[in-house]
């Protein structure tokens, strides 16, 4: 086969391919800033760890990625047959989703802009 032929580039491709278990979610209503202030506080933490942080931080982004995580867990359990015991949070980041545009009417005629971030968070666990 050619050196640059579609199946053997797929056949790398495959070959190079992420086996720790991983969550995502997509067009999460949070900002990517507010929502990395809580990924910041459970980055390279063991999972139990990181449950008990988002547990009780106050912030909206927490009940989010909390959700992820269990799911994360999951497929960790499920998918990879790996022990909760062992799982630690080997990355975690929030890349930006579409912003919705919406306008607040202000004086005089005016009309001011709003705009509401999404977000893609996604984790990645691993065992120790």
């Amino acid at each position: 086969m050619a050196k640059g032929h579609r199946s053997q580039i797929k056949r790398e491709r495959n070959a190079q391919k992420d086996t720790r278990p991983s969550a995502k979610v997509s067009y999460a209503r949070v900002s990517v800033t507010k929502a990395c202030f809580v990924l910041d506080a459970i980055r390279g933490k063991d999972v139990q760890t990181a449950l008990a942080i988002l547990a009780y931080n106050p912030r909206y982004a927490s009940s989010v990625i909390k959700k992820l995580l269990e799911s994360a867990i999951a497929n960790a359990e499920n998918n990879n047959g790996m022990k909760v015991e062992n799982l630690y949070i080997a990355e975690c980041y929030a890349n930006k989703g579409p912003t919705m545009k919406r306008i607040q009417p202000r004086a005089q005629g005016r009309a001011y802009r709003i705009e509401k971030r999404t977000s893609h968070i996604t984790i990645v666990l691993d065992e120790r």
